[in-house]
């Protein structure tokens, strides 16, 4: 991903996490928004990701200042959008007007099309959003496993590769 520097995300369990881990371990910076207090539906989020309180414990702020904050949003899930999810593609498609690209995990698009679609939108902080792991079990290690898939082709674009752009 040659324009990508940085990911984003609120922190909380489910995808949020599993796109914090992926990218500290693929060496790609990250940070993001979360809740006053740190909040999360399984406690506090550790200091081991550095994410900056927003004034409130409304989960709401969080997500909206994390859209506001990127120059698009990647969505991961499964099932019907819902809750924080559906808040966040509608903030980033309505409010926003950022790039927003959805990605059901259980029929998942290759993932050099994710990094050709960070580079054509000139993405350098990604948002990346999705069900927390109690309303879709399982989820984290979906989300991790590609996005581990994803990270490990950025630098490799294809964007304008045999066209006239």
């Amino acid at each position: 991903m040659t324009a990508l520097l940085k990911i984003i995300s609120g922190g909380q369990t489910g995808v949020d996490r599993a796109a914090l881990d992926a990218a500290m371990a693929a060496g790609i910076s990250v940070g993001g928004w979360c809740t006053k207090g740190r909040r999360a539906e399984d406690g506090a989020i550790t200091d081991c990701y550095p994410l900056t309180e927003t004034p409130s414990r409304v989960y709401r702020q969080r997500t909206e200042w994390n859209v506001r904050d990127a120059d698009g949003t990647l969505v991961l899930y499964w099932g019907e959008l819902q809750n924080g999810t559906l808040l966040t593609v509608n903030l980033a498609r309505d409010k926003y007007r950022r790039p927003l690209l959805l990605v059901n995990l259980l029929e998942p698009i290759e993932p050099r099309l994710i990094v050709d679609w960070v580079n054509q939108n000139d993405i350098k902080t990604l948002n990346i959003a999705g069900p927390r792991e109690s309303s879709r079990m399982g989820i984290y290690w979906m989300a991790r496993v590609y996005l581990e898939r994803v990270f490990a082709l950025r630098g490799v674009s294809h964007a304008g590769k045999g066209s006239s752009h």
